[in-house]
């Protein structure tokens, strides 16, 4: 498949993930309690549409977990995550124009409980991803963009108080471009999601080592 037509959709996934992201958290007209069922639904529904080409990722710490994983070139890492974030950012400024600039309050979360919070929640979200959508014992099987949908809807509903619920590096820079996150607070998305990545991929490959 031409690494190109991968990098599209990743970028059209993730722009899509974060631009309901901001519309649904967003007043006015945000959708208040619901907002991760909206979330988990378009994140389901984008790697139903683009998984066949590009594995549906969107979000670089799942690059990062099917990479280490065996399942992603080395040479195509650089152009997921850059597709990824570039998606992100662009999702941000349209989301700022549709809300046409409101003022927003960047959240304040108490760093370890945060950092803990997007470690556990980017490690189950990752761990799904490479048991259902990786694994030969799964191959070929019809729910994996619903089971890797609500891994993100559920953790919203969980953490997102807590952390602000990102689970993605590409989202946490996206947010942050809205003003919902301060530019601050940044590494501890990068530092909790890469490591939930990375931490997601060592222990599937410990349960499955029949499964290189």
């Amino acid at each position: 498949m031409d690494s190109t037509k991968k990098y599209i959709v990743e970028l059209i996934g993730t722009f899509f993930l974060v631009t309901t992201i901001g519309c649904t958290v967003i007043g006015p007209g945000d959708a208040g309690p619901l907002a991760p069922l909206a979330i988990g639904s378009v994140l389901m529904v984008m790697i139903f549409a683009g998984g066949h080409i590009s594995g549906g990722h969107f979000n670089p710490a799942v690059t990062l977990a099917v990479f280490l994983r065996g399942r992603c070139p080395a040479a195509e890492v650089p152009g997921y995550m850059i597709a990824q974030v570039v998606g992100g950012i662009a999702a941000a400024f349209v989301v700022l124009f549709l809300k046409n600039s409101p003022e927003v309050s960047p959240g304040s979360p108490d760093v370890v409980r945060a950092l803990l919070a997007e470690l556990v929640y980017t490690f189950a979200l990752c761990y799904v991803v490479l048991n259902v959508a990786t694994a030969k014992a799964n191959s070929g099987n019809s729910f994996y963009g619903l089971a890797i949908g609500f891994t993100v809807l559920s953790g919203a509903f969980a953490v997102g108080p807590i952390s602000g619920g990102a689970f993605n590096p590409a989202v946490a820079i996206g947010v942050t471009v809205m003003g919902l996150s301060s530019w601050a607070n940044i590494w501890i998305f990068l530092v909790a999601n890469f490591a939930g990545g990375a931490l997601a991929a060592t222990v599937f490959k410990f349960l499955n080592p029949q499964d290189p």
